[in-house]
């Protein structure tokens, strides 16, 4: 089969996220397809910006076959940002019927959370009579109205609205990461028995590779551990909706315990947490920049116990499938998971304990909880998690089942 794979904002492992995009399509290439990834050249997600100087470039990375769309830079929600959302939908329209007979698709996945995409793609679909799929990262223009505040009536949010409605009813299939989003997008047109549930996914080849962490963060660790000090880790992005300062506020009440907390990772609010660090006069809280995607195995296996946390949004009740969660469960290690949404992974796979969100005390007692179990129970739990995640998460198997969904 010919799977032409639509996502704004793909990336790849040298590139920056996101990822799904390609290692489905990496999978995919294994079971004898060929595959086309169709990305802009600059998004918010990358951390090494796809320079290209023609309108349209193909090039192959790391293996996977992608058509670059050149796109405008931009800095946060300006309207810079709305003009590179605009400028990959207008050139793929132009592109469409070029990109349709150069490569003949036999599935269209449209993939790029705005849903404006919906509509070049259908056409894409149309002239190569193939099957066509919406693949939902997040409910679009729902997120926007719930987390950030947009009037349902802004007209960007009208226009989506529209795109999604239409998506809904256009499509073969909907592969959703959101498990319970399916009553959603049937009020919105959907057919029920068209909603797929697909979470996101690990590399466990990734996992099995032994990589050095740089010097001064591997000396940094192995002097704590030399200390004697418990470590608590949380790898991602520092961003409001991470409600990191509820982390910093429960290491405060837990001071004069032997632990410490490693934040890796960059974000908006990274120098607003490390300021309420230094307002705190707080000794066991320490910041790491971004590492590489390639080390966040080793990173993660140094340390005892993993945080993940969101703030409380009603959003949250259609489900999530975070990568870092996934990622801590690969690590095989015991987790606290401070966030309500419509499922729970971490209760399911029984290797953690769930709490309140943004609960400082809720959060030192789930420490003192863990830090009260014997080191077997720990690492039960961390293999249970583990054992969760080879089972539901890997590549592999959810390549497979996608290929399933396109039959």
């Amino acid at each position: 089969m010919n799977i032409l794979l639509i996502n704004h904002y793909a990336g790849a492992p040298t590139v920056g996220m996101e990822y799904r995009a390609y290692y489905l399509s990496r999978e995919w290439q294994k079971f004898g397809h060929n595959v086309l990834i169709v990305t802009a050249s600059y998004t918010h997600f990358h951390t090494k910006h796809l320079i290209i100087k023609n309108r349209f470039e193909k090039h192959t990375i790391e293996g996977v076959n992608y058509l670059i769309i050149k796109t405008p830079i931009y800095k946060g929600h300006s309207f810079k940002r709305i003009l590179n959302i605009l400028t990959f939908v207008w050139y793929l329209f132009k592109k469409h019927k070029e990109l349709a007979n150069e490569f003949k698709s036999d599935i269209v996945i449209a993939s790029s959370t705005y849903l404006f995409d919906i509509f070049p793609s259908k056409r894409i679909a149309k002239i190569n009579n193939a099957k066509l799929i919406l693949e939902v990262h997040d409910l679009w223009p729902l997120s926007p109205v719930e987390l950030g505040g947009f009037s349902r009536w802004h007209p960007f949010i009208i226009f989506m609205q529209l795109a999604e409605n239409y998506a809904y009813r256009q499509v073969y299939k909907v592969i959703s990461l959101l498990p319970n989003a399916i009553e959603y997008m049937v009020k919105h047109g959907l057919k029920p028995e068209k909603f797929i549930h697909i979470p996101n996914g690990i590399d466990i080849e990734e996992w099995n590779a032994n990589k050095d962490l740089p010097e001064n963060i591997s000396t940094f660790i192995q002097k704590l551990k030399k200390q004697g000090r418990i470590l608590i880790g949380y790898a991602g992005t520092h961003g409001l909706a991470n409600a990191l300062n509820s982390l910093i506020d429960a290491m405060k009440i837990l001071e004069n315990e032997n632990v410490d907390l490693l934040l890796i990772g960059q974000g908006t609010e990274k120098e607003n947490l490390i300021s309420r660090t230094k307002q705190l006069k707080l000794q066991n809280v320490h910041f790491i920049n971004t590492i590489q995607k390639s080390l966040m195995p080793t990173i993660l296996n140094k340390l005892d116990i993993l945080y993940i946390g969101l703030q409380k949004q009603p959003l949250f009740r259609f489900g999530i499938s975070p990568n870092k969660l996934i990622d801590y469960m690969m690590a095989g290690k015991p987790i606290i998971q401070a966030i309500k949404a419509g499922n729970d992974m971490v209760s399911d796979a029984e290797c953690g304990i769930s709490i309140e969100p943004e609960n400082s005390i809720a959060i030192s007692e789930a420490i003192k909880y863990l830090l009260s179990l014997s080191q077997i129970t720990l690492q039960e739990m961390g293999d249970k998690g583990k054992k969760y995640c080879i089972k539901n998460h890997d590549y592999r198997v959810l390549a497979e089942k996608y290929l399933d969904a396109f039959n």
